[in-house]
């Protein structure tokens, strides 16, 4: 019983040995390891003029067969391709063709017609010319200009920049009503781009003097971004 007691003793000093050499205390080391942290949302916006225009020209045909409107309708759409290539067109493109029968009242089928249109971009100063030939070349079709920049990526990333400046405005604004400053960046998200959507001016070069006059405006390109801080 007394070499019990005795083995008992020493295992209670090594114990109490190895709480005044400090061995790691696990639960202080977890709440050591704990921050706080702030998460904010930042917008950022540039506004461009655009400068390039994308349009659709077409042409519909008809005719007492299908295959009669088809070739009259071919005929006319190398006439506006040709005149779209001259003033300037590029990109050039064929959106759809299409061929259907035409009935009169009471149902019958009193002719075919023929239809095509491709799609063209342009500078948007020469938009008018192009809207203008293929006019006159014979296109009874025309849809557009969708406007756009052709620097569209260049314009993103620097909303992107403004977007998370905001968001680190934001972020110490809240911190510093909280009685506290911002540390490092822990996570940062990118919201993406909205399309951009124009407004327009009301003069434009090239309108005044122009017999179909194109106004481009401006667009919006916005960027959000949501990102993290941690807080001292």
């Amino acid at each position: 019983m007394k070499r019990l007691f005795l083995l008992v003793a020493a295992g209670l000093t090594v114990v109490a040995l190895a709480g005044a050499v400090g061995l790691p205390d696990l639960a202080g080391a977890q709440s050591s390891d704990a921050t706080d942290s702030i998460t904010v949302q930042g917008v950022g916006t540039v506004d461009a003029v655009p400068n390039e225009a994308k349009m659709s020209f077409g042409a519909e045909s008809r005719a007492a067969t299908a295959k009669a409107a088809v070739a009259a309708n071919a005929d006319a759409m190398r006439k506006i391709l040709n005149a779209l290539r001259q003033a300037g067109g590029c990109e050039l493109a064929t959106q759809w063709v299409s061929v259907y029968p035409v009935t009169d009242e009471t149902g019958q089928v009193s002719e075919y017609a023929a239809s095509n249109s491709v799609s063209a971009v342009s500078d948007v100063d020469d938009a008018p010319a192009l809207i203008d030939a293929a006019a006159e070349a014979g296109a009874n079709q025309i849809s557009g200009p969708g406007l756009s920049s052709s620097n569209a990526e260049a314009l993103y990333r620097q909303a992107l920049a403004k977007a998370v400046a905001d968001a680190r405005l934001n972020a110490e604004a809240l911190a510093k009503a909280s009685g506290r400053s911002l540390g490092t960046i822990t996570t940062i998200l990118e919201g993406g781009a909205s399309s951009p959507e124009p407004y327009y001016r009301t003069e434009a070069k090239g309108a005044a003097d122009s017999a179909t006059p194109i106004v481009p405006g401006q667009q919006e390109t916005v960027a959000t971004v949501s990102i993290t801080f941690s807080l001292r």
